[in-house]
């Protein structure tokens, strides 16, 4: 992925309007803020029909509270529709200083940091390609497959890969700086001719081009102000673009960036160490895991902002994921806290195409599945085929083996049509298990506000949010029977979808069978009609 937070991996500018995990599709209804939750006979949107489940399946039942772990970069705490549903560790006293439940975190009342120290957090970070690459440039620079040794070519290949890798990365990331600053530079100058700092849709219908340039600039800004003011549009689709493409120049893609040392302080050679780290769950940046965990579990009560797919769940925050590729032993070290601290669900919305570690997080994995856990994990954003294309986490095991309850989520879209998949959404048929909604999917976002993101980031917490709210009413299921549940009831995708091949190129119809194990969108209401009677 192109960040730890499986954000939105962007094709070029304005040719998805998706920056920055931000979307202005032109489809009206999923301008509907729940409309993931909506039914699609009812509604005309092929949401989860959890509204649905509401009003005819659990009217007057009784639950049991569930724990669920967001292992991501980091959730506000505060916000007005998450205050009621976070997950409080009532065994420690806030702020003394203390590891009052003699767990090995001091002050670890919501959750835990394991991004940081009493210097600071960790906000961004390199790629794991750049950390990997970096750590095997001193053994193999300067040689070639006649001269390296030849219990090392294995190694020596992967190593030229991911050189090739990497300057690949970079140079698309120039390119996109230079072509998004010269855009950039184009429409500011068209917008200071027209004479108005916001300009309307109707300003640019009215405006003359006068180059070929403008030209095109005017018919991009004429269709996209349809959906969005200009303000708007600017500042998520311009200034974060830019953003985003210098971030990965200066940090992601940066042999020379390396801020574990002075900010966690760990000794990253040692995967067993885990008592490291500090209790700000929220981070410098939350909003990735603020939406998240917003999908989960937001308050359904309190008739403001939105409604969570779990109605009796409680957030726990373990912030393992930076702005960059999130590192295996924070991975792994998140798992077993969320699962030791009574986590019965986990969510992790994020991924990489390289690995430092897996057997350590095969580790964590194997300890949450004796502990029945159920993770949920993105499957990314690269339109890629994860049957052939690694990425990390994975459910199979070094040596052989697989993780039994672990549910990998596709993305999907509001229609029920041939653009169902989202085109950004990776997929496999014998690696995804699902899809579920993962197009503007309105949730809350740090400061008690709301936005609406793309990704497999927004699915994934969907089915998280569906295992939760099954393992609430109905306690006695282990996790492979939810998961169990959640796969046997979806809702089965008979028509061919769109799967887009490359840039410029016409999209390949196949059917949607072929993108998941299920063939299916995961359904509440059909899960809970088959939890109720499961055997």
């Amino acid at each position: 992925m192109n960040t730890g937070k499986n954000k939105v991996v962007l094709r070029g500018i304005f040719s998805l309007a998706l920056i920055a995990g931000l979307g202005f599709n032109s489809f009206a209804q999923a301008q509907k803020a729940n409309w993931h939750n909506l039914d699609l006979k009812t509604d005309s949107v092929f949401g989860v029909s959890t509204e649905k489940a509401y009003t005819e399946l659990l009217k007057g039942k009784k639950s049991t509270p569930v724990i669920v772990g967001v292992l991501d970069g980091g959730v506000d705490i505060k916000h007005e529709d998450l205050l009621s549903v976070i997950w409080v560790n009532k065994k420690e006293i806030p702020n003394n200083g203390k590891d009052d439940d003699k767990n090995g975190y001091i002050d670890d009342v919501n959750g835990w940091n394991f991004l940081g120290s009493a210097k600071g957090s960790v906000s961004h970070e390199a790629l794991e390609l750049t950390r990997v690459l970096r750590r095997d440039k001193a053994k193999f620079e300067g040689l070639t497959a006649e001269t390296v040794k030849p219990a090392d070519l294995p190694a020596f290949q992967q190593y030229q890969k991911a050189q090739a890798d990497f300057d690949k990365q970079t140079n698309e990331a120039k390119n996109a700086v230079a072509n998004i600053s010269g855009l950039k530079n184009a429409l500011d100058e068209m917008v200071k001719k027209m004479g108005k700092e916001n300009p309307t849709l109707t300003d640019f219908q009215n405006y003359t081009p006068q180059s070929d340039l403008e030209g095109r600039l005017k018919n991009i800004m004429v269709s996209q102000l349809k959906n969005s003011a200009y303000d708007a549009f600017y500042k998520s689709q311009i200034v974060k673009g830019l953003e985003h493409y210098q971030d990965q120049l200066t940090y992601n893609l940066n042999m020379d960036f390396d801020p574990r040392a002075e900010l966690v302080g760990d000794n990253y050679a040692d995967s067993k160490q885990k008592n490291y780290g500090n209790n700000d769950v929220t981070g410098p940046d939350a909003s990735h895991g603020t939406h998240v965990s917003g999908i989960i579990a937001a308050d359904r009560t309190n008739d403001i902002g939105i409604k969570g797919v779990a109605d009796n769940v409680k957030i726990m925050g373990v912030r393992s994921v930076p702005d960059g590729d999130e590192r295996d032993k924070d991975v792994a070290n998140a798992i077993r806290y969320a699962v030791d601290n009574g986590a019965k669900v986990l969510n992790m919305s994020f991924g990489k195409a390289y690995s430092w570690d897996k057997k350590t997080v095969d580790e964590a994995v194997k300890y949450a599945m004796s502990k029945d856990v159920l993770i949920v994990q993105a499957a990314g954003n690269d339109n890629k085929n994860l049957d052939v294309e690694k990425s990390f986490p994975d459910r199979r095991y070094e040596g052989g083996g697989i993780a039994d309850s672990y549910i990998v989520v596709g993305a999907s879209g509001s229609v029920d049509d041939k653009t169902l998949k989202a085109d950004f959404s990776n997929y496999g048929k014998t690696t995804v298990d699902v899809f579920a909604p993962g197009v503007q999917i309105y949730s809350t976002v740090p400061g008690s506000k709301y936005e609406a993101y793309n990704g497999t980031s927004m699915a994934s917490p969907v089915v998280a949010g569906l295992a939760a709210l099954i393992r609430e009413y109905y306690p006695k299921l282990k996790a492979k029977q939810v998961k169990d549940i959640i796969l046997k009831s979806v809702v089965k995708v008979n028509h061919n979808v769109d799967l887009e091949t490359g840039e410029g190129e016409t999209p390949k119809s196949v059917p949607f069978s072929d993108l998941c194990i299920t063939g299916g969108i995961v359904n509440t209401y059909n899960a809970l009609k088959l939890a109720a009677d499961y055997k």
